[in-house]
């Protein structure tokens, strides 16, 4: 992720002129105006760290002058009582960045937790967990970022960097074997596929590739008769969409039988509970819109530790 990127810096100012608005009333009636503080956020629950860069960001762009200092890295597990990080600068500044760089990096750090606790529930398979584009507009490069802190995978990041034919994809082509060539031809090299740049770019962010050619290609499938219809048609990616467990595994069992670099992704209904489960049916991929729309902020709290002498 750059944290310098135009992305990062328009998304900090944005949030901040949402929440000062035309002036942080309470802290210019009741904070000196040349006082400096010493301060630091603190872990109140067990938690993997995702975030921090951007939450430094928040206090340095209301005080540039503002003396942050990280104590942990994206990416590390922390209990609670630690502390992630010292601030001093401007008390004004730094009481008034509070809520927004606390709200980013709450967010971030509950997704890379949870993405965590599903990989945890996956270890000893070959199943890996990723994400949906079920995100927070505006928001899917951090919250993507999140994930993948969290140990977590990308799926496409966006309409433009691959192909998923769902059911009313299928049904407007004509059917699954007319979805799949018009797909195929579309993604040829005598057809380049158009792809603008976007804020991934910037975060460095790449989707899992899930076929070959420029753009990969694949097809959500909901039975095992869609399924044969499907692998039959060429596909070389299927989505197997809301099966139970069983099902699932049934579905991976002949897929393999007939196409053995077949991709397989099972997705609908993916849980903490249940994931090992999905992840025993043998599927390369489970993927989770939970795990971005679902997950609760980690708990962080800002502290005054003291005024700083002038």
């Amino acid at each position: 992720m750059d944290w310098n990127s135009e992305y990062i810096d328009a998304l900090v100012k944005s949030a901040l002129v949402e929440d000062v608005g035309s002036g942080d009333a309470t802290t210019l009636a009741v904070v000196p105006t040349l006082a400096t503080i010493r301060a630091h956020i603190l872990s109140r629950q067990t938690l993997v760290c995702a975030g921090l860069p951007i939450a430094e960001r928040v206090f340095q762009t209301m005080d540039p002058e503002a003396c942050v200092v990280l104590a942990h890295n994206d990416g590390s597990f922390v209990e609670p009582g630690v502390e992630l990080m010292q601030i001093v600068g401007d008390a004004r500044a730094i009481l008034t960045a509070e809520r927004t760089a606390l709200n980013f990096l709450g967010h971030l750090c509950g997704i890379a937790t949870l993405t965590r606790r599903f990989v945890e529930q996956l270890s000893g398979t070959k199943t890996r967990i990723r994400d949906t584009r079920k995100t927070t507009p505006g928001l899917r490069a951090l919250e993507k970022y999140a994930v993948k802190t969290g140990g977590g995978a990308n799926h496409r990041l966006g309409l433009y960097d691959g192909i998923l034919l769902k059911e009313n994809h299928v049904a407007l082509a004509g059917g699954i074997q007319q979805a799949l060539d018009k797909a195929h031809t579309f993604t040829s090299p005598k057809v380049p596929a158009p792809r603008a740049a976007s804020a991934y770019d910037a975060a460095g962010l790449d989707p899992e590739v899930v076929g070959p050619g420029p753009l990969p290609v694949q097809i959500e499938v909901r039975d095992q008769k869609e399924l044969l219809e499907a692998l039959g048609a060429g596909a070389e990616a299927v989505l197997l969409d809301n099966m139970t467990p069983e099902r699932a595994a049934e579905c991976v069992k002949i897929a393999r039988g007939i196409r053995a670099d077949c991709v397989i992704e099972i997705s609908g209904g993916i849980t903490l509970e249940n994931v090992r489960e999905y992840a025993e049916a043998g599927a390369d991929f489970l993927s989770a819109g939970m795990l971005t729309n679902s997950a609760p902020a980690a708990h962080l709290s800002l502290l005054v530790d003291g005024i700083e002498e002038t």
